[in-house]
């Protein structure tokens, strides 16, 4: 049901999971205390709810009874105005994990979201009209605050996950925040993957394979970019882009936003600097268009990105 954690072991050295108490997080715990795997816990500590104590407690006790090291952070993740709540408590249980995990030695953190969550991913990327990266949903493997994230439990489903705790009588937290439908990612989880469930029943395979093939045509999509501005010394060239299909053109924009600036262009925004980039043709046309804190400019015979931040 889940490969041999054993192999992300480099040198001997443990790895850690990311263990909150619900569900998820303990089923691995426990997967991988039976594996025989040389691993620590690292439990973040949000301060956001009034059971956050409870479930610290909760937390020490089962590692304390499994002999699995557990290490507690606490974190700020209050958002500021205008911020998502979820965006900042996510950021904030990130570089709490990877501080904790180098400190201790660990460059491997294992995460337990499993496939219906990938499915959920997925929904909110489609209700948001993403493109091929939302529609990738979660990678099963990624760098961030210089350490490696892994997700093993992408192939199964919340049930099975909750039968098989059932069965071994391994208790587990309930967050009483799953249960709030004014979360768009609940409301998806009680209304519509039950649907999904009744009408499609293998759509975590098929949503999964969906992910996969947006994934590598992300890819393909990323590496063109990237052979694009290199071709042009790194910034794009006007010459260059007008030569192209808009679609290409678009493709390389965005990689040099992103890559170059980190910012990402709307449609909207993309649409019209193509326009203006279609249209400029002659030497002392100009080409100014705001994207995020920042502006799009000629600059001779390319392009510049100019922050005002």
């Amino acid at each position: 049901m889940l490969a041999d954690l054993r192999q992300l072991q480099q040198h001997d050295a443990p790895f850690a999971i990311a263990y909150s108490g619900g569900a998820d997080s303990t089923w691995l715990l426990h997967a991988a205390r039976a594996q025989g795997a040389s691993f620590i816990a690292i439990h973040i500590h949000h301060g956001l709810q009034d059971a956050a104590d409870d479930f610290e407690r909760h937390c020490v006790a089962t590692c304390e009874a499994l002999g699995v090291p557990l290490h507690v952070v606490r974190v700020d993740a209050k958002h500021a105005p205008g911020e998502s709540p979820e965006d900042a408590a996510r950021r904030a249980r990130y570089a709490g994990l990877a501080e904790c995990a180098q400190a201790h030695g660990v460059q491997t953190v294992l995460l337990a979201q499993h496939g219906d969550d990938q499915v959920e991913t997925m929904l909110l990327a489609l209700s948001r009209g993403a493109g091929l990266p939302g529609l990738a949903g979660m990678p099963a493997t990624f760098e961030r605050h210089g350490v490696t994230f892994h997700r093993p439990m992408l192939h199964m489903s919340a049930s099975a996950i909750r039968h098989a705790l059932k069965d071994a009588g391994v208790k587990y937290i309930n967050d009483p925040t799953n249960a709030d439908v004014s979360f768009t990612r609940n409301r998806i989880r009680r209304e519509i993957l039950p649907a999904l469930k009744h009408t499609f029943p293998q759509y975590l395979d098929t949503f999964s394979r969906s992910a996969r093939h947006a994934a590598q045509a992300q890819e393909l999509l990323t590496l063109m970019g990237d052979e694009d501005l290199a071709r042009s010394g790194g910034e794009p060239s006007i010459a260059a882009l007008q030569a192209w299909p808009r679609a290409r053109q678009a493709n390389t924009l965005r990689r040099w936003l992103r890559t170059r600036h980190g910012v990402a262009a709307s449609e909207a925004q993309l649409d019209e600097l193509l326009d203006q980039v279609a249209a400029c043709t002659t030497r002392g046309h100009d080409i100014q268009l705001k994207v995020a804190a920042g502006l799009v400019q000629r600059d001779a015979d390319g392009l510049r990105y100019t922050s005002s931040v």
